[in-house]
């Protein structure tokens, strides 16, 4: 069963006065520890920035069957 891949999406706006290195800092930090990837940075002319950052969605499944629960005795 191929199941599609569900993403949570953060955006977030940078400031213009944000230096390219501090930007590059802050995504990696959330690449990192956050397990965030960058899905989409669009820069504008005035030097302010959108981020939109992504990660899966790991749903937990069942690993047995409702019935195959072992009874007490």
């Amino acid at each position: 069963m191929n199941v599609p891949v569900e993403y949570e999406v953060r955006r977030f706006s940078l400031p213009r006065t944000l230096s390219n290195n501090a930007t590059r800092q802050l995504l990696t930090e959330q690449a990192e520890y956050g397990s965030w990837e960058l899905a989409r940075l669009r820069r504008y002319a005035d030097g302010s920035r959108d981020v939109w950052l992504r990660r899966k969605i790991i749903r937990a499944r069942r690993s047995f069957a409702v019935g195959d629960l072992p009874r007490d005795a």
